[in-house]
């Protein structure tokens, strides 16, 4: 059996709409792409995301800083209640294949660092401009990046698991 890809898509809470748009374009990429989406579970990107997953039919779980499934967003099919707060930010990280980063703020910047350190990759479409981080400059370009990463990350599992 294959392990289905987990991409997590990062953000901020307080978000414009410009920026609502666009985490919902990212989310259905995820999920046309076959892939679950990972997020934070609450609202902002990570709300927009899953909807924009779930409309597409894709599989969306939430890693809460809380301890109530009932904090999570309405489109979360996963409510993974962590009570741990900002330190779940290096779980989102972790348990990523690939890490999709929107604007945001703190938190946000966490993750991504988290991510690095982890060697994920991490693609900005956020303006982040930091090092190691894979730029994309619009969604047709982050699509090719996801598709072209999760081509690499299923031939070396396949490597693996020969």
């Amino acid at each position: 059996m294959i392990q289905r890809i987990i991409i997590s898509v990062i953000g901020g809470h307080d978000i414009s709409k410009k920026e609502c748009a666009l985490a919902q374009k990212v989310g259905a990429l995820v999920a046309q792409a076959g892939a679950v989406l990972m997020c934070g579970g609450l609202q902002g990107v990570m709300r927009e995301a899953s909807k924009g997953a779930r409309r597409k039919g894709g599989l969306t779980i939430g890693l809460l800083p809380g301890k109530e499934k009932s904090d999570a967003n309405p489109y979360i099919d996963i409510a993974l209640p962590t009570s741990i707060g900002f330190a779940r930010n290096a779980i989102v990280a972790c348990s990523a294949d690939i890490i999709i980063a929107l604007p945001g703020s703190h938190g946000t910047n966490s993750e991504i660092c988290y991510g690095l350190v982890f060697n994920r990759p991490v693609i900005d479409l956020g303006n982040w401009n930091l090092p190691g981080m894979i730029k994309a400059h619009n969604i047709k370009e982050t699509q090719k990046i996801i598709k072209d990463l999760i081509k690499k990350i299923r031939e070396n599992r396949l490597k693996y698991d020969a």
